[in-house]
């Protein structure tokens, strides 16, 4: 069975985030005087085969612990979904 795995990766909140900060005194800038903070991070899709949403879910963790994810410094969401099923917002 065919799945798509979605990885939301973002720095871990007691790292400083520059990207963020530059977004945020951007968003000043422009007059969006009420942005307290602004995190960036990255999201990735994966397409892959599996037998079940079980196994699937236990093969993209695998992913992100061996390459997807850098555990020092990131943290990360997962998502898996069977072929044709709706992406999450």
């Amino acid at each position: 069975m065919k799945f798509a795995g979605i990885v939301s990766i973002r720095l871990r909140e007691d790292l400083l985030d520059p990207q963020g900060k530059a977004v945020m005194t951007g968003l000043k800038q422009l007059g969006f005087e009420t942005v307290e903070d602004v995190r960036v991070g990255k999201q990735l899709k994966v397409v892959f085969e599996a037998r079940d949403g079980e196994e699937a879910m236990a093969r993209l963790k695998e992913m992100c612990t061996k390459l997807l994810v850098n555990p020092v410094t990131e943290d990360y969401d997962t998502v898996v979904m069977a072929e044709g099923e709706p992406e999450p917002d």
